[in-house]
């Protein structure tokens, strides 16, 4: 093979630090961003948190050179379509938007007039009452459990067999194994009998929560009768109805159980309500998780009849560049620390930035969604417009990934309650006169439709979708089955009601 010298001319994208950081801030949600913030303030000594009511600010020294600033910037030009990653690097690196030099403690309103209208820290109340720190811890059913084993009179060989039991609890409430598994697991070490496991399961049975350590539902209906107090109207018919008619109530059989039980169609229904009173699941309400909270990231809300958009001044701590460390650069002399230093110094702009594009693109986004959703804000789900990606990401003249991005675990505040932004997009079923419907408002019309329905004769799939067509919506039957389903809503046979 002939060696030979050619000259190429192509485009390529490099992906610096810089960038990839600001990727990876893009697609962190509040939680992760506050930890994330919090760790570079523990990192680098030029970051500090805003503690009064001056924004967060950016401080680059003006005897650092332009040369260190660009280099730290530098990319190679690139014009590959559809990348998410070329939005953020212009959007980072135009010199229009972050100048190469700013002055010490300059803030970013000074520099920025598009981003004046931005809610800072002042915004906040200022607070420096002592806050109470409440510690919430969650206990398992299992502790739960355990803690009332120990304060039973239980002989020692008895509380081997119920911790036994305890752990074959399931988180439901119900025992997931039969005493004859449990007996053959203790029968190898103990001396124990198969009756003694199913006497100390009768104890176990009579533990908090009503209902626990059943082998199925009935058994853990029948156990919740018994502890009901024996003055509560239709008790007896319920522990009837449960133990003898346990079927035919599942399949909603009324009219043979009101011949049998000899009861009239309002005492059978009171009868039914006492015994849907009951936990279907009784272990459901003890977990052992805390609970989660979701901060908005951004907040919506109407002001002088316009929706405006704002970005949530709490979601995350406010940051500047430390001016006083930031002004010893110029007096350190040893080439050394001068130069650890000034990383840090470099290091810490470049989170700010990244974080201030974080802020812009979310912004940005946000304001395009929620001006093409302003039918979900002022009417509800049934004014719910389709929506997808592309839509958005043609309006902001970003990449789809960087909309997936931007949008994923990214919460809004709005007078109808907090969502995902990812909540907003749905796809779209045509109409008869030939515009669209998207499904969240389809699924708000079958709520709707199901809420209003004769409990004695519910509506079918296919009557639910002709109601529809009636409507101008085409759509088939397995497709109100699929939405039906999504919204946890059981099928006709099972919603069927006494009236």
């Amino acid at each position: 093979m002939k060696q030979s010298l050619q000259l190429r001319l192509g485009q390529s994208l490099t992906m610096t630090p810089q960038l990839q950081q600001a990727i990876r801030l893009l697609q962190l949600s509040t939680l992760e961003l506050s930890t994330e913030i919090q760790e570079a303030l523990d990192s680098n000594m030029m970051l500090e948190t805003v503690e009064d009511d001056t924004s967060a600010s950016v401080s680059n020294n003006e005897g650092e050179t332009a040369a260190t600033e660009k280099a730290t910037a530098e990319t190679t030009d690139t014009e590959s379509p559809g990348s998410d990653t070329e939005n953020l690097e212009s959007k980072l690196n135009e010199d229009a938007t972050i100048p190469d030099e700013l002055e010490v403690d300059t803030v970013w309103e000074d520099i920025y007039d598009s981003m004046s209208h931005l809610p800072t820290a002042s915004s906040a109340p200022a607070d420096n009452s002592e806050m109470e720190v409440v510690s919430i811890t969650g206990e398992s059913l299992q502790e739960h459990l355990d803690w009332q084993r120990e304060l039973a009179p239980f002989s020692k060989t008895d509380s081997i067999i119920a911790a036994a039991i305890i752990d074959s609890v399931n988180e439901d409430g119900f025992l997931g194994c039969s005493i004859e598994e449990i007996h053959q697991g203790l029968v190898d070490e103990y001396e124990i009998e198969l009756d003694e496991v199913a006497a100390v399961l009768k104890q176990v049975q009579n533990f908090d929560p009503p209902g626990v350590a059943a082998r199925d539902l009935k058994e853990s209906l029948i156990l919740q009768l018994e502890q009901l107090d024996n003055t509560v109207d239709d008790l007896q018919h319920a522990r009837t109805l449960v133990e003898q008619h346990f079927d035919q109530l599942a399949n909603r059989e009324y009219a043979q159980i009101m011949k049998q039980m000899k009861l009239s169609e309002p005492e059978l229904k009171d009868v039914i309500a006492l015994v849907q009173s009951l936990n279907p699941r009784p272990g459901s309400h003890i977990t052992a998780s805390n609970p989660e909270y979701i901060v908005p990231d951004v907040i919506v809300s109407k002001k002088k009849d316009k929706w405006v958009v704002e970005l949530n001044p709490d979601a995350a701590p406010k940051i500047r560049i430390n001016s006083h460390y930031a002004s010893l650069i110029k007096q350190v002399n040893s080439s050394s620390d001068n130069a650890y230093m000034k990383n840090h110094l470099q290091e810490a702009r470049w989170f700010i930035k990244s974080l201030q594009s974080r802020n812009e693109t979310l912004l940005k986004v946000s304001t395009s969604i929620v001006n093409r959703q302003v039918g979900f804000l002022e009417h509800g789900e049934e004014a719910m417009k389709a929506l997808v990606l592309h839509d958005i990401a043609e309006e902001v003249d970003m990449h789809e990934s960087t909309i997936s991005r931007v949008t994923t675990k990214k919460y809004m505040h709005t007078p109808r309650g907090i969502f995902e932004l990812k909540y907003f997009f749905s796809s779209h079923v045509s109409t008869t006169s030939g515009g669209e419907c998207s499904a969240t408002a389809i699924r708000a019309l079958l709520k709707k439709l199901i809420a209003a329905e004769n409990h004695s004769k519910p509506l079918s799939d296919s009557k639910l979708a002709d109601i529809l067509a009636d409507q101008g919506i085409k759509v088939a039957r397995r497709t109100v089955a699929k939405y039906r389903e999504s919204l946890s809503i059981p099928s006709s046979n099972e919603r069927k009601q006494l009236t």
